[in-house]
């Protein structure tokens, strides 16, 4: 469905990541922000603050990150859509609420403009080392959505899209930037209320007995209707697994029942879940493969290397978490080698190798001082393999 967005009229601007994401969720129809300030994410938080007041929503920053997660889960049922922001040290302290989010199917936005770590790390300093905590940070088997952009547009694009896979699929989204493009600015396009599809939260019918209501009813979509809190239909939350009303029974069967739910109404869609854009010719021996900011880099590489005859294409994922196994797969059966660039020691390319499974070689490239990788790095690479 479309409704009214917060910026009505399509103008330009020149903004930060950071800032884009706050103007992406207020077009998403956000309307509660919770957190606590941290760099390289404060410019977030300081956007919310002055802007969700305009429009009647509702900004608090709260004791410390465990809190702000808290506080976003609880405004997510309460019928908000709800963000919160941070970087590596507050997206650790955020992991438990964020699993008690993916278990009672609460929506809501966590963003996470990475910086070097482990710790306090290098506070100011560009990294995509949080990319396995993303996936596997939470106690147990769950699933997430990860959505990284790589430029401003895409921070305000992505993030639009971050809040409308959460309200479709009642399922935490962590939207990855990092620091370099959490600060970068550019010049981008902030849309109309016509040109954006905003989705919300499927809820019950109008008519729905309140004895009859099922909060995590076995639906066909395997997505349950989602009643707000104070709406007239009670239901129970609980971070045990629980049957279809709510209440936890303790049966190994539930457990089972609810583990194959959470996955498969994720994976049974992930057509509408895995976003990447690509430029590989027929006739490309090598792809760059990346993600954020290392995907400016390797674009740039690709590009300037085809002036002079390199056989050599590029593949962007913007969706990190599910993985885009067979897109990967193909690409692999496609090429001979791919190259993985990544802001960290090797995290992602163990998925590309494993998807890879064999059929093309898969090197990496690594930075995880707090320096970005160069292109004339990836470009002797290229040139080596070629």
């Amino acid at each position: 469905m479309k409704t009214k967005i917060f910026r009505p009229e399509k103008r330009a601007v020149l903004i930060q990541g950071d800032q884009a994401v706050v103007e992406g969720a207020l077009a998403a129809g956000v309307e509660f922000f919770a957190g606590y300030p941290i760099t390289p994410a404060s410019e977030i938080a300081e956007g919310f603050a002055r802007e969700l007041p305009k429009i009647g929503g509702k900004f608090l920053q709260m004791e410390d990150e465990i809190a702000g997660m808290a506080a976003v889960v609880g405004a997510s049922l309460a019928g908000k859509k709800a963000i919160t922001a941070t970087s590596g040290p507050g997206f650790a302290l955020k992991q438990e609420n964020l699993g008690f989010a993916t278990m009672v199917e609460a929506p809501v936005v966590v963003v996470n403009v990475q910086r070097v770590g482990p710790s306090t790390g290098l506070p100011t300093s560009p990294s995509q080392g949080d990319v396995m905590q993303a996936r596997w940070g939470r106690n147990g088997d769950q699933e997430i959505i990860a959505l990284a952009p790589a430029s401003v547009t895409e921070s305000y694009e992505l993030t639009i899209k971050a809040v409308n896979l959460s309200e479709k699929f009642r399922q935490p989204v962590v939207l990855m930037l990092d620091e370099v493009i959490g600060h970068l600015r550019e010049k981008i396009y902030l849309s109309t209320s016509d040109e954006i599809e905003i989705i919300d939260r499927k809820r019950p019918a109008a008519d729905q007995d309140p004895d009859q209501y099922l909060p995590y009813q076995l639906t066909d979509d395997l997505i349950p209707p989602m009643a707000d809190y104070g709406s007239g239909l009670k239901y129970h939350t609980s971070g045990l697994f629980h049957d279809q009303s709510g209440f936890p029974d303790g049966k190994n069967e539930t457990a089972k029942l609810m583990q194959d739910r959470l996955h498969n109404k994720l994976h049974n869609n992930l057509d509408q879940i895995i976003l990447y854009q690509k430029d590989i010719r027929k006739d490309d021996r090598v792809a760059v493969l990346s993600y954020g900011s290392a995907a400016r880099t390797a674009i740039s590489a690709v590009n300037t290397g085809r002036k002079d005859n390199l056989k050599a294409g590029w593949f962007k994922l913007q969706t990190i978490w599910p993985f885009a196994e067979k897109e990967v797969a193909e690409l692999a059966a496609q090429v001979e080698t791919i190259i993985v660039p990544e802001l960290n020691q090797g995290q992602l390319i163990r998925e590309v190798k494993r998807a890879a499974a064999g059929q093309a070689k898969v090197l990496g490239i690594n930075s995880y001082a707090g320096e970005l990788i160069k292109p004339e790095e990836i470009r002797a690479l290229l040139e080596e393999v070629l």
